[in-house]
């Protein structure tokens, strides 16, 4: 390997490295921001959300309740086994 080519890969290492440095800095979330978003919320802090679709505002305490006492049905819930799902080939 002649010299001119090793000096162009290690300044184009350098220069990628320094370049993914700089934008994970720009892209990357205030500390503040990162700490708050580990920290779990009660519910009841939480604010209103709109549902749209005539529905309107509603709390998040009402959508849990309503989750608690309307699960979601299982596909066996309608009376009737569910249906078996769809084999494909994945090979090569």
């Amino acid at each position: 390997m002649n010299r001119e080519s090793l000096i162009f890969c290690v300044a184009a290492l350098v220069v990628a490295l320094a370049v993914c440095a700089v934008g994970f800095r720009l892209a990357a979330l205030p500390r503040d921001a990162v700490d708050a978003a580990k920290r779990p919320a009660a519910a009841e802090t939480l604010p209103d959300v709109d549902l749209g679709g005539g529905f309107g505002r509603v709390s998040v305490i009402d959508l849990i309740g309503y989750y608690i006492e309307n699960p979601p049905a299982t596909p066996n819930a309608a009376g009737g086994d569910a249906a078996p799902a769809a084999r494909r080939f994945g090979g090569c």
